[in-house]
C-alpha cells in the first residue's frame, strides 16, 4: 500500500496512484517521463499532465519528464472526469454522529462511484457536502432502489459495523408497489438459489440448487390498483427483492430489468423503480444501543426535481 497521497481528495475523491518496480525490469527506463509515458500515456494527456505539474511525489513535489528514473517510487495524480448528468433529487441525512451517517437517498444516485457514475454517487456528493474524507458506506443499494444508507465516517469505525452487516445482525425492510395478483396468498416467505454472472443484466434462478436467498411477502395496503408490499429480506443477494417478486408473478413498478430489460437512457430520471429502503434497525457493535431508522420517502416514488 502507499504512504499518505500528498494530494487532497477532489470531487470528494481521492488521487490515483502508480508505483515504478525495480529498473533491472526494464534497463531503457532512463527517466521518469519514459516511464510514465510507457505506463500512462494510453489513459492521459501525458504531455499535459506533465507540463500542468500534476503528478506528484510523496513530498508534494511535481514530477517531471526529465527526472531520472527512481524505482519504488510512488507517484500520485487526479483523473480528468468525463462530465456527468446530474442526478435529480436531495440526500437526506437522517442521523449523523461521530461514528457514522444514515442517508435516505434518491432513485437513480449510485452509492459508490462506478463506470460513469463517479461524481453523481452517494459517496463523493457527501465526503464533499458534509467534508467527511473517509465517509465509505457500509452496505450498498442498486442505483435505482431508494432509500436507506448507513455510512462510516471514519477507517477506524468502518470494521466493526461492516461486521456486524455481514453477519446478518442488520433488519431491513423495504416497501414496493407492485400490481396485484388474484389467488396469491400473502404473507408468503419465497426461498430460491439466485446466480448472477458477468455480461449479464438479470439475475436466474437456479432450481435445483440449494437456497441461498430468503426473503418475507406481505401486502400492506392498495393504491390506485396497486398492492403496497412490505418485503423483509433475510439475505442479500444481487437483485433478489425484485427477482421474488417477479416470481410471484408481481413484478415491482417502473423495474428497467424485470420482467425484461428495457432500453433507457442513462438521463431518463422520470420513472423510478418503486423499491424503496424504508427501514434499519440493529444494535450499535460500539456502544450497545438500539439504532433505529426509517426513511423519509413515501410510496409511490415520483421524479425529483430538487
Amino acid at each position: 500500500m502507499p504512504p499518505r497521497s500528498p494530494l487532497p481528495q477532489r470531487h470528494g475523491l481521492n488521487a490515483a496512484w502508480v508505483c515504478t518496480p525495480e529498473r533491472a525490469q526494464h534497463p531503457l527506463w532512463e527517466t521518469m517521463g519514459e516511464w510514465l509515458d510507457e505506463r500512462l500515456s494510453e489513459f492521459v494527456d501525458l504531455p499535459g499532465f506533465l507540463a500542468d505539474g500534476r503528478f506528484v511525489y510523496k513530498t508534494g513535489v511535481a514530477v517531471t519528464g526529465r527526472d531520472l528514473y527512481r524505482p519504488h517510487t510512488f507517484v500520485w495524480f487526479h483523473r480528468d472526469l468525463a462530465e456527468e448528468t446530474i442526478v435529480p433529487g436531495a440526500i437526506h441525512v437522517v442521523y449523523r454522529d461521530d461514528r457514522i451517517v444514515v442517508i435516505d437517498k434518491p432513485p437513480f444516485l449510485s452509492t459508490i462511484p462506478r463506470g460513469r457514475h463517479v461524481v453523481q454517487s452517494v459517496v463523493v456528493r457527501l465526503r464533499a457536502e458534509l467534508d467527511i474524507p473517509e465517509l465509505s458506506p457500509l452496505h450498498r443499494l442498486d442505483r435505482v432502489t431508494s432509500g436507506l444508507v448507513v455510512l462510516a465516517t471514519e477507517r477506524r469505525w468502518r470494521g466493526a459495523y461492516q461486521s456486524m452487516f455481514q453477519r446478518r445482525e442488520v433488519a431491513k425492510t423495504y416497501g414496493a408497489l407492485a400490481p396485484l395478483l388474484s389467488g396469491l396468498d400473502l404473507p408468503v416467505t419465497v426461498r430460491n438459489h439466485l446466480s448472477t454472472s458477468r455480461g449479464r443484466w438479470q439475475a436466474q434462478v437456479l432450481p435445483d440448487a440449494p437456497a441461498n436467498a430468503e426473503s418475507l411477502i406481505e401486502l400492506d395496503s392498495v393504491i390506485d390498483d396497486l398492492g403496497v408490499y412490505s418485503l423483509t429480506p433475510r439475505t442479500g443477494r444481487t437483485h433478489q427483492l425484485r427477482m421474488h417478486m417477479l416470481g410471484l408473478g408481481i413484478p415491482i413498478s417502473d423495474d428497467p430489468i424485470y420482467p425484461v430489460v428495457r432500453d433507457i437512457a442513462i438521463d431518463d430520471f422520470t420513472h423510478p423503480l418503486q423499491l424503496l429502503a424504508n427501514g434499519v434497525r440493529f444494535t450499535d457493535p460500539i456502544d450497545g444501543k438500539l439504532r433505529q431508522f426509517a426513511s423519509v420517502r413515501t410510496l409511490p416514488l415520483r421524479r425529483e426535481d430538487s
